[in-house]
């Protein structure tokens, strides 16, 4: 019979809510065991334990205080908590032995993602980043073309988190969501990694290639305050707020390979939901936002009329879909890349291995936030980008993407 992964949930707010129910509950009747589950507010407790034991049939242990999951004995934990408290968990949960996920978010200083580095490597235990866009369905075709030589050499990406948050950030007081005091006290590249992610994975960041140095440059916030001007309810109280949050925040790293990565967070705008996943290299160009390919040679004769490419990528699945995309019925969340990145998770702590997307990933994407808001507070001066392989990227070997 096969082991079960004995798993502590830290985190019940709205990610940790509906990764439970779509994909969590899912995996538990033969890999998973959900031992105990922790949040500071009491509702989601007792909602979050209902539902285990209808699914699962047995009662989880419930803590107000993360460090009693840490207790139990358990093999895992996944932190789906508040961005703020990610990095301190993920520390202390290694500590104590555990083998951890960790939700995506940014982090608030360098210093915490050296932090979560050097304990990995003391306690020898994994933390793996849950950043589900690198498990895309189109993310990974690309980087499959990419592997393949399709792109040619690859010389600058783009990606963004464009999502239109304004309703959520102005209901965070009720509905106890984070964003709304992260939006009115930081000013910053706050959530980079769903961008960089798949982008990290295609230059070859930590595994041949490294990240340098980034400017950052934010816009003016408008958006927040014209939005609560016209809103009713509890939220005007924040409507003439300062918020510091920039509208508009566009980040450039230079890599060591000589690729510029284009970031950018808009989502306090008007706008329909993109990533803006950009590939340009020297044979070949993929562009999301009309999820289109073009290559060298076979579409040149639409030089001057690109409109019978617009949404042609599909065509190109049959030869270059990624091999974990073949004969993959995806049931959870975000079109099933929800269900890849915890069932990869899954099967790394069963296996006791390193995960495929591991610490020195989650150090160097998420401190992008930090080192962004750095760079704005200093006019967009270039600030350095810490190698936190120390060296050991040169030579790094990327098993699963490879």
């Amino acid at each position: 019979m096969n082991r079960k992964l004995k798993v502590g949930l830290i985190g019940l707010g709205q990610r940790g809510f509906f990764l439970l129910r779509d994909t969590l509950l899912p995996m538990t009747g033969e890999r998973l065991e959900i031992v105990g589950i922790c949040d500071v507010y009491e509702d989601r407790r007792k909602t979050a334990a209902k539902m285990i034991e209808e699914a699962c049939g047995h009662r989880p242990v419930m803590a107000e205080d993360y460090r009693e999951i840490l207790e139990l004995k358990i093999d895992a934990v996944l932190i789906m908590s508040s961005w703020r408290s990610h990095l301190e968990m993920a520390i202390q949960a290694m500590k104590a032995g555990k083998y951890v996920g960790m939700e995506v978010g940014g982090a608030y200083s360098v210093e915490e993602c050296w932090r979560l580095v050097h304990t990995s490597e003391e306690t020898g235990m994994p933390c793996m980043l849950m950043e589900n866009c690198c498990y895309g369905k189109r993310e990974l075709m690309v980087l499959n073309m990419v592997k393949q030589g399709v792109f040619g050499d690859v010389v600058y990406c783009e990606g963004g988190y464009h999502h239109d948050l304004r309703e959520e950030i102005a209901g965070g007081e009720v509905n106890r969501h984070y964003r709304l005091q992260e939006y009115l006290h930081r000013n910053c590249e706050n959530y980079p990694t769903h961008e960089l992610g798949p982008i990290a994975r295609i230059l070859g960041i930590n595994r041949g290639n490294r990240m340098l140095s980034l400017t950052s440059t934010a816009s003016c916030a408008k958006g927040m305050h014209a939005y609560l001007q016209k809103q009713t309810g509890p939220v005007t109280r924040y409507a003439d707020a300062a918020f510091a949050q920039g509208d508009v925040v566009n980040t450039v790293i230079r890599c060591a390979g000589g690729e510029t990565i284009c970031l950018t967070l808009d989502t306090t705008l008007p706008r329909a939901y993109s990533r803006g996943f950009t590939v340009r290299g020297t044979e070949a160009a993929y562009f999301e936002d009309t999820d289109s390919l073009f290559l060298d040679r076979e579409h040149h004769s639409y030089e001057f009329d690109p409109r019978p490419l617009w949404g042609n990528a599909a065509e190109y699945e049959t030869k270059y879909l990624h091999p974990l995309w073949r004969d993959f019925n995806p049931t959870g969340g975000h079109g099933g890349m929800d269900e890849m990145v915890y069932g990869a998770f899954v099967d790394a702590a069963l296996a006791g291995a390193q995960p495929p997307i591991d610490v020195y990933d989650a150090a160097a994407w998420m401190s992008i936030t930090a080192l962004s808001e750095a760079s704005i507070s200093m006019g967009s001066m270039p600030v350095a980008i810490p190698d936190f392989t120390s060296g050991r990227w040169v030579q790094r070997p990327d098993p699963l993407f490879g």
